[in-house]
């Protein structure tokens, strides 16, 4: 009895995880400057990064202050609206599929 060989090839994809976009909405209760601490301290902004996004939210309503997979998102999101309500502030924070 003869023996056969065959070989099977398998292949793999990688598929990086979903990204998460962190929003800021605007409100007319929560201070600029605590906006801005939040960029910096949590969310790893310089104070320039900070200043713009703060304005873009004050201007447009909303701002992407960040991208990251759910995980963290939903940490820094945690985080964030913990400090807030703390100070007593009422900011809005929301995440969104990319």
């Amino acid at each position: 009895m003869a023996k056969t060989q065959t070989a099977s090839k398998t292949q793999t994809t990688l598929a990086y995880p979903q990204r998460y976009n962190v929003i800021f909405l605007n409100d007319d209760f929560t201070p600029v400057a605590f906006v801005i601490h939040l960029l910096i301290e949590i969310f790893n902004k310089d104070l320039d990064s900070a200043q713009n996004i703060t304005m873009e939210v004050h201007d447009h309503g909303k701002a992407v202050v960040g991208t990251y997979s759910y995980e963290v998102a939903e940490q820094k999101v945690h985080e964030a609206i913990i400090v807030a309500r703390h100070g007593g502030h009422p900011l809005q924070i929301v995440l969104e599929a990319v």
